[in-house]
Order: C-alpha cells, then structure tokens, then sequence
C-alpha cells in the first residue's frame, strides 16, 4: 500500500512540473527554445558584449587575454577589460573584469596595450603587468594614453595618477597604443593610431614618452589597432611588419588587417611598397592582433594572431543575443609565418595546430570528379574543419556548398572563379548579419593560370574562415545557419572538375 501511494505521490509531482514547464514555455516562449548559437570552438563573450581583442600575453605558463567587454549591453554603453587564459589557444577560463569603467573621472577603458614590465622600468615590481590603455579625458573627452598596473597576476588592475602618461596633440584621433619592447635599444615602444597615420613613440620607464616618427597611409579610413613584430622567412630574411586596422572599400579592398613589410630603425618604418596587403579578405575579422609564441625559443618563426568576428556595419544584428545572451565572438586563432611569392614577401595564416588534438571523429570521403553539376555528400555535420584538394580544366566556377539545407535553399558557397581570378565566400543564400544587403560576397585576388588550389575550411555556428592554398588568402564571414542545415555539397559549373583527398574533422567543444 505505501509502494502506491508513493508512486500516486511521484505521479502528481511529475504532472505538476510539466504544467509548470508548459505553463512557462506559453509565458516565455524564447527559453523554451534548444537554439543554440553559442560557438563550439572559438571564443566568445560569456554574456553581453565584446568587440576589440587586446594582445595576448604569454605570463607564468598561460596565455592572458583582455577583450573589450560592455556588461550594459544593449541599454547602456561603455566597456572595460574583461580576462580570460588559456595553455592551449583553444580552451579559455574566464577571469571577470581586471579593468572596470566608470571609476575615475575619465571615461571608459577603449583598446591599448599590456605587457609584463619583467625589467622593473615602471616601478612596480618585476612581476607587474602595466597596460596603457586609451581614455576619453574628463570634461574634454580627448582621447589620451593612460597607465594602469596590476601586481596580481593580471586579475586586477588600478591606477597610479589619473593623469595621462601621453597627451593629446590637439589630435581627433590618438588612441589604440601598440607597446613593444625593444631589445636593441633598452626601452619601450608605442604605437598609436592618429587618423590616417600611425605615431611612434619610446620610453624608458612606461610613463614619459617621446615622439620620433611616424607612417603615413594613403585611402584606407581611419586606423585603428596598430601593430608591430619581426618574422623570418624560409630563405632566411628578416622583415619587420606594420600592421593595422584599416577600411580599404574606397579601393575596392577589405575592411580588415592591413600590412606592410618592411624595416624598422627604433624610431620609425619604411615599407618595401606603396600599397598594403591584406591578412583577411573576408568581412568580419577586425581589430585584430598578433601575439608571440610563449614558450617558444624562436619567436620569428611564426607568430599567433585572432580578431573580433564582426563587422560595425552590422554589428548587433545577431541571434545569439536573444538565444544565449551574448554578442561577440572571435576569430580562431591563427598562426602566423612570413612566405616569399613572386610579388614579395606576405603573411600566411593557418589554423593553430592545437586545434587538432581537439577534433571528436574524422570521415574521409572518395575522390570525386564532376561534370557540371552538383553532389551531395552522405555526410553531414554542424561544426566541422573541411579539408580539400580541388583541381579543374575549363570549369569557370567550382566549390563546396556548406551549411545547406535539404531542400537545398540555403547554402554557403565557397569557391574559386578561377577564369574571373578570384576566391570567394558567398553567404547571400543563408542568414547572415548584413541586412542591407552590402556584404554578401567576399572576393580574393587569385591567379587565372593556375588550375588548383588547396582550401582548409573551419565552420562553427556562427562562422566560417576559409583557407585558400596553404593560407595566402583567408576570407573570414559571419553566418547564421539554421540548425538544422547540415548538408555539404560540391559544384562544378560549365565543364569538369575533381575534388581530392576530402576529410571532415568534428571538432570538440571549448567553452
């Protein structure tokens, strides 16, 4: 008789939760929801909002990470620095804000610089990280250089005096500073972003700076996020690079990563040609930065770099707001190396070879060979790294349909006009974040003569970074697709092609 009544007892409670989880589902039909658009292995905000990435550092054994963060979002504004490590570049724990806004009579923490001042030069100890960090000034709101020190560990960080360490020239624009150490002359350099052109500055003691030159850029916008390192090529050759963010769409260019080789005497750059290259092609990898290989004895044989995933034409138009609460995702991160082509010396960027020892299962598919028309694979999958060897005769148009739908309505194209001489991505037949309808396709420059070409291709739930022949070209795009979209299709338009040597790698979760 008690064996009953316990189970009469389990049946009314199990009831009444159902109608309460119904009852909730009617009031909040949006948590009732199993969308998820929370990525499975690039970082992103743990809520809310984030845009800039601040150079990673590597500091007793782990990567720290500051990322411009707006607790506020989208009913208030400003940001500060929120932390977060990790040993591996894929796997990040979150450490909160180490640099709050609103605490002192200047503005908000924008984009700067930190580093671990190991030589004692400031002051605070040799285990002091010092950040300089970009403020709107007090009444004037004049965008000057402020420092703040953290004896941590990095978890937090305060201020010395609330006056700036660098002052505002009578400048609109001064800010994002770029600090490197120079070991050839013993002291700091800043880089700073003044409009069309990037100052340099140096410092013994992180706290009085002196100018002593600067470059000039010629219709690429207003910069942002300036940046400075050393590689080595295979040949041997050692150039400096200048990199920035930039807006090239006045010459039909990217809004990304601009850069020059070139050489640097400790005061300012000369570059090896007028014009910039591009480290990404694609719309959405901006304010990017590039970072040292920590445990490396050998930092110019490559370097790491990531970037914020959006665009700020478009920047609030995502799901992930509204499904998981956060607005903001970076680009995997990369690493980086110096190649020699026939027009020079340009970066090449390939996915972090951590990523790798992260990967859940591995399909393989057969050789194919297409005769204009269209395949469907038997394999389908949401977050994946898709491997290719593509190679065609008289085919002007080939590539892969991602993220398709069964139906076949939706599809991310990627693919190489090879007669028109040009990569793309086209995301004009999936939910994307460009409503206006501006941003469809990304396009590279790619050579009519070749008749190949290699692409390495990363798709998580809101991305796609596409690698095209060892990473010469990247396009970087935001995508929405819909859950449900798994297919994976390949295409040859207007005579034959062959897709060679197919592997699609499941990648584990992160975060």
């Amino acid at each position: 008789m008690l064996g009953v009544i316990i189970l009469l007892v389990v049946a009314v409670i199990a009831v009444s939760v159902l109608m309460n989880e119904k009852k909730t589902e009617k009031q909040n039909p949006g948590k009732a929801q199993t969308i998820s658009y929370r990525p499975d292995f690039h970082f992103s905000s743990p809520d809310k909002w984030k845009n800039d990435p601040q150079q990673p550092i590597y500091y007793q054994g782990k990567y720290h990470y500051y990322y411009l963060y707006n607790k506020d979002y989208p009913d208030g504004n400003g940001t500060e620095w929120r932390h977060a490590t990790s040993r591996d570049l894929v796997h990040w724990e979150d450490h909160g804000v180490a640099i709050p806004k609103y605490t002192t009579e200047n503005g908000d923490p924008w984009t700067g610089s930190v580093v671990h001042d190991k030589n004692h030069t400031a002051g605070f100890g040799e285990d002091a990280l010092v950040a300089i960090v970009t403020q709107p000034t007090g009444e004037t709101g004049q965008q000057e250089q402020y420092l703040w020190y953290s004896t941590d560990g990095g978890n937090t960080f305060k201020q010395e005096s609330e006056e700036p360490v660098l002052t505002n020239p009578d400048a609109e624009d001064f800010r994002d500073p770029k600090v490197i150490w120079n070991e050839e002359k013993n002291d700091w350099i800043m880089l700073l972003a003044e409009g069309d052109k990037i100052g340099f500055y140096e410092s013994a003691d992180l706290k009085a700076w002196t100018f002593t030159g600067d470059f000039q850029t010629d219709g690429i916008g207003v910069l942002e996020c300036p940046d400075l390192f050393q590689l080595r090529a295979p040949d041997g050759t050692v150039k400096y690079v200048l990199g920035m963010s930039a807006n090239g769409e006045g010459k039909g260019e990217p809004k990304t990563y601009a850069y020059w080789t070139g050489s640097f005497d400790g005061e300012t750059f000369t570059s090896d040609e007028d014009n910039p290259k591009w480290l990404d092609y694609g719309f959405d990898w901006y304010g990017g930065v590039t970072f040292e290989d920590g445990p490396s004895e050998d930092k110019q044989a490559k370097r790491y770099a990531l970037a914020w995933m959006n665009n700020w034409s478009y920047a609030d138009q995502t799901p992930s707001m509204k499904y998981d609460g956060f607005n903001g995702t970076d680009s995997i991160v990369r690493e980086v190396t110096l190649q020699q082509g026939r027009d020079g010396y340009y970066l090449a960027s390939q996915p972090i070879a951590a990523l790798d020892q992260h990967f859940q299962s591995s399909d393989t598919v057969e050789n194919i060979s297409l005769q204009n028309e269209t395949q469907t694979l038997d394999i389908s999958a949401e977050t994946y790294q898709l491997d290719a060897d593509i190679s065609w005769v008289e085919s002007p148009n080939v590539g892969l349909r991602l993220r398709e739908s069964k139906d076949h309505s939706r599809h991310l194209d990627v693919g190489i006009a090879g007669a028109a001489g040009y990569s793309y991505v086209n995301r004009s037949h999936i939910p994307n974040p460009d409503q206006e309808g501006a941003y469809q396709e990304s396009k590279a420059p790619f050579d009519t003569e070749k008749k190949q070409a290699h692409v390495t291709i990363l798709v998580d739930k809101t991305s796609v970074e596409v690698f095209v022949d060892d990473g010469e070209v990247v396009h970087s795009n935001v995508v929405f697709p819909h859950p449900q979209d798994q297919t994976i299709s390949l295409y040859a338009e207007d005579g034959s092609a062959k897709f060679d040597n197919i592997s699609i790698k499941r990648i584990s979760k992160s975060q």
